[in-house]
């Protein structure tokens, strides 16, 4: 029956992005990272990461990220300047207490700015944590 079916919250996981320096390119760049801020690990991570707006979409991408400790990260993506321009959204499957937890996160069209930078938990480095 629909009345015994759990669907369970997914909390303290996070996606950011962290405008952080590139040694290869020997720029700034955009990078997503997801924190899991869990006091227990997380398993078989896959984030799935588009950017749209009404007119453009990019690319589907799939990251299977694996295993998260607690209170750590892994980065996921780089993203390029134009991207943020174009709702950018992260759908984050995990398995962690023995069931499937899931998220979407979304940062909306240019809200990814160096303006609005903040404090990340775990990353300790300014960024921008979805809403």
């Amino acid at each position: 029956m629909k009345k015994d079916i759990e669907i369970p919250i997914a909390k303290d996981v996070h996606v950011a992005i962290i405008r952080e320096w590139n040694d290869d390119f020997l720029s700034k760049d955009w990078n997503a990272y997801i924190i899991n801020n869990r006091p227990d690990q997380i398993e078989l991570t896959i984030v799935v990461s588009k950017g749209y707006d009404a007119e453009r979409k990019t690319s589907t991408m799939r990251h299977g990220i694996g295993t998260i400790l607690p209170k750590s990260f892994k980065k996921v993506e780089m993203l390029l300047e134009d991207v943020l321009a174009l709702d950018n959204e992260f759908f984050v499957t995990f398995f962690a207490e023995g069931k499937l937890f899931e998220k979407r996160f979304l940062f909306p069209k240019n809200t990814i700015s160096e303006k609005d930078l903040g404090p990340i938990p775990i990353i300790e480095k300014e960024g921008i944590l979805a809403p």
